[in-house]
C-alpha cells in the first residue's frame, strides 16, 4: 500500500522552466544554503570552494563572493543574522566568511573530514556545532579558538541537522544521535534508522508543532520520526526515487535521496534523488504535492530560501559510483525553482 497518493498535479512535468545560475563551481555541489536575512545562496563544492551567488528578482544570479579550502567542501550553513558563513570539509577544518570584511578564518578542526556545520541560534548566543568521520560533535564559540564541548558518537557523522532546541545526527551503521540544545553534551536519545541501509540525510520538521525528523538513504525511501513516545503511532516509512521501465515491478531501478529539505513557511518537504528527479510532498496529508523530472543526472543538494518562494538544487554526481564513476559528461549546474503554492502548500488532511 503506498502511504502517498498523488493530488490532482502531482504528475511528472519534463519541461521545467528553472533558471540556471550563472558560473557554478568546477565540481560537484555538495551542499546548498540560503540566508535567513536576504537571498544569499553559498554553494559548498569538491572543488574546494564556497560560493556566495545574490538571487535577484526573476531568478537573476550574481556571483558575490568565493573562498577556498584545502580539500572539498562538504557542509554550509550560515549564522542567524547572515553576516557569516561557516563551512566544513575534507580538509579537517571549518572556515568562516565574514561578509562585512570579506575575510576566511579556520574557525574549527577535526581528526577527520568535517562532514556537517550547522549554526546554533540559542536564547543566549550564537555557536557552532561540527560533525565530523572523526565520530565527534564539537561545540565552537566563534570568539574561542578551542571547543567549548565535545561529544563521542557511535559511528561517523553523515548527516546533521537543527531545529532549536532539536538536533539531530544521522551516522554510519544507522546510528541516529538525538540531542537536546539545553543540554548539548548529553545525549537526549539513541536509535538506529528505520531504513535497512545506508543514511544519506537528516532534515528536522520545520513550522511544525511536533518535534521530529526525516532520514533518506541510499535505498530510495524516506522515514519520518518523532521524538516523542507518545507521537511514535505516527512514524512511517515510504518509497522514492525508483524507477521502474515499462511497468515491471520486477526491473526497478532503485536512487538514494540525496537531501530532504523542508519548506520555512508550510513545514511540507522536498526530496531529491540520484533519478534526477524532485518531489513536493505533505508528510500529514500524505500527499505527493508535485514531482518533475529536474536533471538527466543526480541532484545532490537542495535549499529553500528564507520564505520558501525559491527552490534551490544542484545537478551534479552524487558519487554513488564512487571516484570512478565521475566522468566530464556529468552535468554540473545550480538550479532555481519558483515555488507555486499549489506545490507547497498543505493539504486536508486524509481520512
Amino acid at each position: 500500500m503506498a502511504f502517498f497518493s498523488s493530488s490532482s498535479n502531482a504528475g511528472v512535468n519534463a519541461v521545467q522552466k528553472d533558471i540556471e545560475v550563472a558560473d557554478p563551481p568546477g565540481d560537484s555541489v555538495s551542499s546548498l544554503a540560503f540566508s535567513d536575512k536576504a537571498d544569499f545562496l553559498a554553494v559548498g563544492s569538491w572543488d574546494n570552494s564556497v560560493r556566495i551567488y545574490e538571487i535577484g528578482p526573476g531568478g537573476k544570479s550574481q556571483g558575490k563572493a568565493m573562498y577556498q579550502h584545502e580539500g572539498p567542501v562538504l557542509s554550509v550553513c550560515w549564522s542567524q543574522d547572515g553576516s557569516k558563513i561557516i563551512s566544513g570539509g575534507a580538509d579537517n577544518a571549518g572556515r568562516m566568511y565574514d561578509v562585512a570584511t570579506g575575510q576566511s578564518t579556520q574557525v574549527a578542526r577535526h581528526d577527520a573530514p568535517i562532514k556537517a556545520v550547522k549554526w546554533i541560534e540559542s536564547p543566549q548566543s550564537g555557536i557552532l556545532a561540527t560533525g565530523s568521520w572523526d565520530k565527534t560533535i564539537k561545540y565552537w564559540d566563534l570568539r574561542t579558538p578551542s571547543p567549548i564541548a565535545s561529544v563521542q558518537l557511535p559511528e561517523r557523522c553523515y548527516s546533521m541537522d537543527v531545529q532549536y532546541p532539536l538536533m539531530v545526527v544521522g551516522t554510519a551503521e544507522r546510528h541516529i544521535s538525538i540531542f537536546n540544545l539545553t543540554n548539548p553534551t548529553v545525549l537526549y536519545k539513541a536509535t538506529q534508522s528505520p531504513l535497512k541501509l545506508q543514511t544519506r540525510v537528516v532534515s528536522c520538521f520545520k513550522a511544525s508543532t511536533d518535534q521530529g525528523f526525516a532520514v533518506g538513504s541510499v535505498e530510495g525511501r524516506a522515514a519520518f520520526q518523532y521524538i516523542e513516545a507518545k507521537d511514535e503511532n505516527k512514524n512511517f516509512s515510504f518509497r522514492c526515487h525508483r524507477v521502474t521501465p515499462n511497468n515491471n515491478a520486477k526491473d526497478v531501478v532503485i536512487y538514494a535521496v540525496n537531501d530532504i529539505s523542508f519548506h520555512p513557511v508550510h513545514g511540507t518537504f522536498s526530496t531529491c534523488g540520484g533519478d534526477g528527479t524532485i518531489g513536493f510532498w505533505d508528510k500529514d496529508a500524505r500527499i505527493r504535492l508535485k514531482t518533475f523530472d529536474a536533471a538527466p543526472g543526480p541532484i545532490s543538494a537542495s535549499a529553500f530560501n528564507r520564505d520558501g518562494s525559491i527552490f534551490a538544487y544542484g545537478v551534479s554526481y552524487d558519487w554513488h559510483k564512487g571516484h570512478g564513476g565521475m566522468t566530464p559528461a556529468h552535468p554540473n549546474k545550480i538550479m532555481l525553482h519558483a515555488c507555486k503554492d499549489e506545490e507547497v502548500k498543505k493539504r486536508p488532511a486524509r481520512k
